[in-house]
């Protein structure tokens, strides 16, 4: 706060100058908090200071300019406008607002300790933050990180180097780049003539079919992945969504292929892949030309999170058609949009590419595992050997799923949902059975199995890219096209044991 005072004296108004000099015999002096009288001399310019203090001030109104700041503390600071002199320091007025000062930010750092008032040492505490997180972690002490010598450090190795070192900034060496894999859908060579790319386009701007080469893939998607994805699809040992990527849903799927089919899953060999590929159906991809019913649904505009609101819908059906072709084809909605970026999803007669998965397999299930510690569902016939595995989200530590071995009891496909709070999970706010409409995107998606333990069962998801990475409220929660297999494949009866 600054705050101009220009102050006239009443006695200069009354009287001259040379008297109101005389009516000032004593001026005051503050001292370590004291004020004493001071008698001064004006001819000899002389002043004697009272040793006793002064009994009450003399405050005279004087012609002068001062400028008062209030500091952090709450004390009024005045200054002399012309000379900038602290003239004065008053404490805060009782009763006044106080201004408190922050806690103090932590000043020591691996023995050094930081003055965070100068700004130097918040850059000096910076720089060494910086160079502690930048250092390598393997237990070696840098004798030289304290650079703070009285004098240059001397050395005696100097033939340590017979050249100048160099810290990483290698010279580059430069190479045109190998021609593209004809296959490889991760670059697109604009055609000679057009200047377009293959599938893109025509002169004329008229779109065409993507091709392979036209695809522009997210980062880290590979359509080397894809078709061994669609290869694991096919044989039985499910790696979830397809979507190009590599994870824990592909790897365990990968394990199963070897215990179904006998077979290592040669991922590196391309050949080998395209082979087995066409012995089991064809192309990892092909054309699919959406249809009239495809666009026209029905679809919702959205699926409300509350349960309340989720029971006054009619059904809790797809909400676009590109959700409801990514679950057909067991495909993740993002990477089939990216697979046609300029195709029209609400359009009939619109040729799309779409990976080629494999029919439902129908081999009969008459056992099944729940590996909770692998996330994963294994189904077994008559014989005992492995013919399906999916990924699964197994319970959760707040609501775990059951121990030991039951039953399934019924099937159920398109179901609806009770909610009862009383005996399932309590979900926000709801405190009251709800009967919650089917649909895919219902609580327990397309399909319900349950098993002989009550609330228990075998079900699909309205979020198939999340299984085998969150956590369930008991049951065992498949994709939807997964669940919905293995409702054809089983009967009441079937034994499900929970594996720890």
């Amino acid at each position: 706060m600054n705050v101009k005072l220009n102050l006239l004296t009443a006695l200069c108004l009354a009287m001259g100058p040379t008297a109101a000099w005389a009516a000032m015999p004593e001026v005051e002096t503050r001292r370590n908090g004291q004020i004493f009288q001071s008698a001064s001399d004006v001819a000899g310019n002389q002043t004697v200071l009272n040793a006793e203090p002064a009994e009450a001030p003399i405050e005279l109104a004087q012609n002068y300019d001062f400028d008062v700041y209030i500091d952090q503390y709450g004390r009024e600071i005045i200054v002399d406008a012309f000379t900038g002199e602290v003239v004065e320091i008053r404490s805060p007025a009782p009763g006044s607002r106080q201004y408190e000062r922050r806690p103090s930010r932590p000043r020591e750092f691996n023995g050094q300790v930081y003055d965070f008032s100068d700004p130097r040492e918040v850059d000096r505490y910076r720089r060494d933050r910086g160079r502690a997180r930048n250092a390598p972690d393997n237990g070696y002490s840098d004798p030289y990180a304290n650079r703070s010598y009285d004098e240059a450090p001397r050395y005696d190795d100097r033939n340590v180097y017979p050249e100048a070192p160099n810290y990483g900034r290698a010279p580059i060496e430069r190479a045109p780049l190998d021609a593209p894999d004809p296959r490889d859908s991760m670059a697109a060579i604009p055609d000679e003539d057009t200047g377009f790319s293959s599938g893109s386009g025509n002169a004329s701007g008229t779109p065409t079919l993507p091709k392979d080469s036209a695809a522009v893939m997210p980062r880290g998607v590979s359509e080397d992945v894809t078709r061994f994805q669609v290869l694991l699809d096919r044989v039985g040992a499910s790696p979830g969504v397809i979507d190009g990527h590599t994870g824990d849903n592909v790897n365990k799927a990968i394990r199963a292929y070897r215990e179904i089919t006998g077979q290592t899953l040669r991922t590196y060999d391309k050949e080998w892949i395209e082979a087995e590929l066409e012995r089991t159906g064809g192309p990892a991809f092909k054309e699919y030309t959406i249809t009239a019913e495809d666009a026209a649904g029905p679809y919702v505009a959205s699926i409300p999170a509350d349960y309340a609101h989720k029971a006054q819908l009619d059904a809790l059906s797809y909400t676009s058609v590109v959700e409801m072709l990514a679950e057909r084809f067991h495909m993740d909605e993002k990477y089939l949009t990216a697979l046609n970026p300029d195709a029209n999803f609400n359009r009939p007669g619109t040729i799309i590419r779409v990976v080629n998965v494999g029919k439902p397999m129908k081999a009969a299930v008459t056992r099944i595992v729940a590996d909770k510690s692998a996330k994963q569902l294994r189904a077994y016939n008559e014989d005992g050997q492995l013919v399906a595995a999916y990924p699964a989200t197994i319970g959760s530590s707040d609501t775990p799923s059951p121990t030991g071995t039951h039953t399934v009891a019924r099937i159920a496909l398109n179901p609806e949902y009770t909610y009862n709070p009383k005996i399932n999970f309590k979900q926000g706010n709801n405190d009251k059975v709800l009967t919650i409409p089917p649909g895919p995107n219902g609580p327990v998606g397309s399909v319900w199995i349950a098993l002989s333990k009550p609330t228990y069962g075998i079900h699909g998801t309205p979020d198939p890219s999340k299984i085998g990475k969150t956590a369930s409220h008991g049951c065992i929660r498949l994709t939807n096209w997964d669940a919905e297999e293995l409702a054809k494949r089983v009967k009441p009866g079937v034994t499900v044991t929970f594996a720890e």
